[in-house]
C-alpha cells in the first residue's frame, strides 16, 4: 500500500496525483492561537487583580494596626472624627468639640486616615 492511498482511505478523500498545496500558515493561525490566547489574557488579568486587591487590603491593615490617639479618621459613614482610644477591636471617636460626643466605633468601619491636607479642605 503506497503512501496516497493511505492517507485517501484515512481522509476519505479520492486519491489523485495532483500535488497538494501547502496551506498559507497566516490562513489557520488565528484559529489555533485565539483560544490559548485568550485563556493567557484572562490569566494575566486574574493576577494581576488579585494581586491589586492584596496590596490595597495589606494597606487597609496596617492603617488599622497604626491608629493612634489624636489622628484624624473618617468612618465609612463619612464621620470626620479625632481618635481619642484605640482597642483591640474597637475606637472611640470624639465627632464633635464643642460639646464633647465620643462614639465607639469598630475599627473596621475606619475607611481612613485623614492627612493634613484633608483635614484643611473638609474644614473651608
Amino acid at each position: 500500500m503506497n503512501t496516497l492511498t493511505f492517507l485517501a482511505q484515512i481522509t476519505s478523500q479520492p486519491v489523485t496525483n495532483q500535488p497538494v498545496p501547502a496551506p498559507v500558515p497566516w490562513q489557520y493561525a488565528p484559529r489555533q492561537w485565539l483560544l490559548p490566547l485568550l485563556i493567557l489574557v484572562m490569566v494575566f488579568f486574574l493576577f494581576s487583580s488579585s494581586r491589586s486587591k492584596k496590596t490595597e487590603q495589606k494597606q487597609r491593615d496596617d492603617m488599622l494596626r497604626n491608629l493612634k490617639r489624636g489622628d484624624r479618621v473618617m468612618t465609612a459613614g463619612g464621620i470626620h472624627a479625632t481618635v481619642v482610644d484605640v482597642r483591640e477591636s474597637d475606637v472611640i471617636l470624639k465627632v464633635d468639640e464643642s460639646t464633647n460626643t465620643k462614639i465607639k466605633f469598630s475599627r473596621d468601619a475606619i475607611k481612613r486616615v485623614l492627612t493634613d491636607e484633608d483635614t484643611a479642605a473638609s474644614s473651608k
